[in-house]
């Protein structure tokens, strides 16, 4: 692996005409997937109503495009490094639209729904793309600032969605919905054919791990198929067959990221108690609201006899809350810690979702629904700042893009599996959308569950969550972050200045010309190696990706990069901070004291063991 740390020159200036035009082409795109995640919702009783489907079709609706995007959005990322990310992010925006054009046109629910999970894929390969690359391509300076008008750009697009979707529902069509989507994603092409520059990672090799990302679809999706079929036709042998599935591919999927060179899920990034607490919190609390937020727009129309742009309209105060304090939020769990607000975020979210038992056939939107939507609200800024913040500080500085990306999966993959069982649980299987009393009364059991769920999450948080997470991390962290409500954000650290903290080696280039500011480079005499490859790896009969030498001791280590990372282990658990290159034509070194590379271009060759 090379590392290469872009100056502060490097990158276009968010002033330019370039810069504009680029978080333009990001936001627009980022908000295709963050629009369509939330706003089909509304169009739910227009289509069972349209295609004459049972509950459970609509259930598929919705989870069809949660399962692939789940399942491939950390590939999206990998992918994006890996051959370009303007590349795999237009890739994304045509796939994206050619599905969308595909669902407005579905003569079926099963076309619908094939062409929903289309439409996942598409959304899994944009939406890593979409942040990566401002900050591949926006100058550092003026990385922070793009960032964060990125996030709430978005977040306004995600508040919009609903409201146009019921518009588009009551006006027009429920097919509307997805054809928008459309010429949206043409003026998306346009801006970045002509204004985002290509970027990649050089130091992305090895092969892409495409069996993972298939076994992890197989897993979700026989898992969730043999939960919502159990629903309406209880413990069949299809129903069997699908969850003995989604189970051995689990197992498979766990088996395989273990050995896999370049995993897409790095498990040893669980290892972490704070990394693991984080998703654990994320998981359940999502599980807790995925049922909501399918089920509270039809309620509202089925029961309460909302039109389809009232009913769309119900969760903006969520979004708005979350715009105008999520900052503030944020600031607070970085002076604080954030144990106290993932703790009671959950609960007070808790107390919205059961204000919603209100919602009944004389519903009123200022009486009923907007308390329990604003205290919702309350809840998840309290939350959501400080729960994706500590998932982000408990993994290294150089993997916070990847634990951004799982934290987000995990959320997808909890609000899929509640959308799954919860409905079920409650008793809304076959046509319970066309009898309103039926309806009304799982309504208020899904609730129960899913405030139940929230309030194991605040518990979970209270006990399992360490203040120190965000103080120990290097640096003062903040939290750029969209403001939608379906999952955390894809997000990523910044420091006191707004710059971003995810490179490899933050902020900072050394050279020779230039006064060292670190002591511990100073040697750069090769020490003798320990090994001719990995110590820890030979010894296992595993492999390795790239290789570094400590610079004390001769220790020969696998990078990042590997599933072991025994480079940095070595390094931390030594006292050994400085390793440099053990690939041929490499000649950096990296101090991880103190954050700092030096490229010695008249260096000594690093032994090499090619």
């Amino acid at each position: 692996m090379s590392v290469r740390t872009p100056t502060v020159t490097d990158g276009l200036p968010l002033g330019s005409p370039g810069g504009r035009w680029l978080l333009v082409a990001s936001i627009l795109g980022s908000a295709l997937a963050g629009i369509d995640a939330t706003v089909v919702n509304v169009a739910l009783p227009a289509i069972g109503d349209s295609l004459d489907a049972a509950f459970a079709t609509l259930q598929w609706t919705v989870s069809a495009y949660a399962l692939t995007l789940a399942a491939f959005i950390l590939l999206g990322g990998v992918l994006g490094d890996r051959f370009g990310r303007r590349r795999v992010f237009l890739v994304g925006v045509v796939w994206f639209a050619a599905a969308s054009l595909l669902c407005g046109a579905a003569p079926n629910a099963e076309l619908l729904v094939l062409a929903r999970a289309l439409q996942g894929v598409g959304a899994a390969l944009l939406t890593p793309g979409s942040l990566a690359m401002i900050q591949a391509s926006i100058a550092p300076e003026d990385r922070g600032r793009a960032i964060g008008a990125w996030s709430g750009l978005g977040g306004v697009a995600t508040a919009v969605g609903p409201f146009l979707g019921g518009w588009l529902v009551q006006s027009f069509s429920w097919r509307w919905v997805f054809l928008v989507n459309v010429p949206l994603a043409a003026v998306v092409v346009v801006l970045a054919l002509r204004h985002v520059p290509e970027s990649r990672d050089p130091g992305a090799e090895g092969p892409v791990d495409v069996a993972g990302a298939a076994l992890g679809a197989v897993a979700l999706g026989g898992t969730t198929y043999a939960l919502i079929s159990a629903g309406e036709s209880g413990a069949s042998p299809g129903v069997l067959a699908a969850a003995a599935v989604g189970l051995l591919a689990a197992v498979a999927f766990v088996v395989v990221e273990r050995r896999a060179a370049s995993p897409m899920l790095p498990l040893d990034a669980f290892r972490g108690a704070q990394f693991r607490a984080a998703n654990l919190v994320t998981f359940v609390v999502y599980a807790g609201l995925g049922a909501v937020f399918l089920l509270l727009v039809v309620q509202l129309q089925v029961v309460s006899g909302f039109s389809p742009i009232a009913a769309g309209t119900a969760l903006l105060p969520v979004t708005v809350v979350m715009l105008l304090l999520s900052s503030r939020s944020g600031a607070l769990a970085a002076r604080l810690g954030p144990r106290r607000q993932m703790a009671a975020g959950p609960v007070l979210a808790a107390v919205g979702v059961l204000l919603m038992l209100r919602l009944g056939p004389d519903a009123s939107y200022l009486l009923d629904v907007l308390p329990a939507v604003v205290v919702l609200g309350l809840g998840l800024v309290t939350m959501v700042s400080p729960l994706t913040a500590t998932a982000l500080a408990a993994a290294p500085p150089e993997h916070a893009g990847m634990a951004s990306g799982v934290n987000n999966a995990v959320a997808r993959t909890a609000g899929l599996l509640a959308v799954a069982v919860v409905p079920a649980l409650a008793g809304l299987t076959g046509r319970a959308y066309d009898d309103p009393v039926a309806f009304d009364a799982g309504f208020a059991v899904a609730l129960w569950v899913s405030a139940g769920a929230l309030v194991i999450g605040g518990v979970l948080a209270a006990v399992t969550v360490s203040d120190d997470v965000l103080s120990d991390s290097p640096g003062v962290r903040q939290l750029q972050f969209c403001a939608g409500i379906g999952g955390p954000p894809l997000a990523t650290r910044v420091d006191a200045d707004g710059r971003p903290d995810c490179d490899p080696v933050p902020f900072l280039t050394v050279t020779e010309e230039d006064p060292m500011t670190c002591t511990h480079l100073t040697d750069t005499t090769p020490p003798t190696p320990a090994a001719d490859g990995c110590v820890e790896c030979l010894a296992t009969g595993e492999t390795w990706v790239h290789l570094r030498l400590c610079q004390a001791c001769g220790h020969v280590g696998c990078c990042d990069s590997s599933p072991g990372r025994h480079a940095t282990a070595h390094a931390r658990g030594a006292d050994h901070p400085v390793v440099r290159s053990f690939e041929p034509g490499e000649e950096w070194f990296y101090c991880y004291v103190d954050d700092v590379a030096l490229e010695m271009p008249d260096a000594p060759p690093a032994p090499s063991h090619h």
